[in-house]
């Protein structure tokens, strides 16, 4: 199963990498945002330095620390569950539902506890009253 404080030290690792490393970048002002839960987003100035620069700056710290980059594709990218688009004014979000997402909850007469039952439907109204999405663009959709 694992030693039970390796998260721990795992986020001690990732905070000091992040204070020493990442800090850095973000005084020198080559990228303009990193924000890190599950994945990491970093958000960088292509005039200033290049995807593949600060890639090879992070990789080249820690042997055992590595990168695997995803760049955007036509202005947007996906992080967790939300799309960002890249416009002239500002960042545009969107909800982003993978491929083989089954928009399945669990049935209201199955033999869960209703706090399960519960919690994606508290999920989902969270979600939709904190995010500002775009009602032109999700009115064609059905949502």
């Amino acid at each position: 199963m694992g030693c039970p404080i390796s998260s721990l030290i795992a986020e001690l690792f990732l905070q000091h990498y992040e204070d020493i490393y990442i800090k850095q970048l973000l005084d020198t002002q080559n990228i303009a945002l990193y924000t890190r839960y599950l994945d990491i987003l970093i958000i960088h100035d292509t005039t200033r330095i290049q995807p593949d620069a600060i890639n090879t700056h992070i990789n080249q710290i820690y042997n055992n620390v590595r990168l695997s980059p995803t760049h955007e594709s036509h202005s947007s990218i996906n992080f967790l569950d939300l799309t960002i688009t890249r416009k002239q004014t500002c960042p545009e979000t969107d909800i982003y539902r993978k491929p083989t997402t089954t928009d399945i909850n669990i049935n209201f007469l199955s033999n869960h506890r209703i706090e399960h039952k519960m919690a994606a439907f508290r999920f989902h109204f969270s979600r939709m009253y904190s995010l500002p999405l775009d009602s032109e663009k999700n009115k064609g959709n059905g949502k």
